[in-house]
């Protein structure tokens, strides 16, 4: 389907950027000791860069299954709050692609899927757009995963290859500040999550991300009622 299609290309920018960061994580698989099969499996099922690199530093530490579980659950609480922004667009598709699509929700295919449901009345279509983006992600994620797996620690550390993913995401989400409250949200997100940095198992991003809406919810707000006046 066109709308398939459109999805793997337009997601085909931020897979570049994805790139090192797959990598990165195939590299700390290797070095904590994972067998090739653990470090795919890993990719394919937790799909999540920042888990991934928190699970394997845990098992190089030899960390209870059920902290290092607990701990990937509150660093990707963050969805839950990708999911509350989507989850009005989803309502209008099948439960059973609700379900699937759930799966593909990373950082990039939200701003892209978002961007796609606002400007689309065809939630079929910005459905399809979901899927290509997110089945794209997927595909390269385990492949940058296994090639960063084989490659192993030949990859000198002063390439710095993680820098390449918020360049990625800034890219994506740039586009959507065309707003006050967003610009505002952004603002006040970016500010707090530097000045809580301190906080303990990556909080910091979501008490920032929870900020954030706050505050372009309040903007939002007193914008419509200063236009009510």
């Amino acid at each position: 389907r066109p709308d398939f299609v459109a999805g793997i290309r337009d997601m085909t920018p931020p897979l570049i950027g994805i790139f090192p960061f797959g990598v990165v994580c195939g590299v700390a698989a290797q070095s904590v000791g994972l067998s090739a099969v653990e470090a795919v499996g890993m990719a394919m099922i937790v799909f999540s860069g920042a888990a991934q690199i928190v699970a394997t530093q845990l098992i190089a530490a030899q960390a209870p299954v059920a902290v290092i579980v607990l701990t990937c659950f509150v660093v990707g609480l963050r969805f839950l709050m990708y999911s509350a922004a989507i989850a009005p667009y989803m309502r209008r598709l099948p439960v059973n692609w609700q379900r699937g699509l759930a799966f593909l929700l990373t950082d990039q295919a939200f701003a892209a899927a978002i961007r796609k449901f606002d400007a689309s009345d065809d939630a079929r279509s910005a459905g399809l757009h979901f899927l290509g983006s997110g089945i794209a992600l997927w595909g390269m994620w385990v492949t940058t995963n296994m090639t960063g797996y084989f490659a192993g620690n030949s990859i000198p550390a002063s390439w710095s290859l993680d820098f390449a993913v918020p360049l990625c995401f800034i890219a994506l989400v740039a586009p959507l500040f065309r707003s006050v409250p967003s610009v505002v949200a952004a603002l006040c997100a970016g500010v707090a999550v530097l000045a809580l940095a301190g906080l303990p198992m990556r909080l910091n991003l979501i008490v920032a991300g929870l900020i954030g809406i706050v505050a372009g919810t309040l903007v939002d707000l007193a914008g419509e009622r200063w236009k009510a006046r």
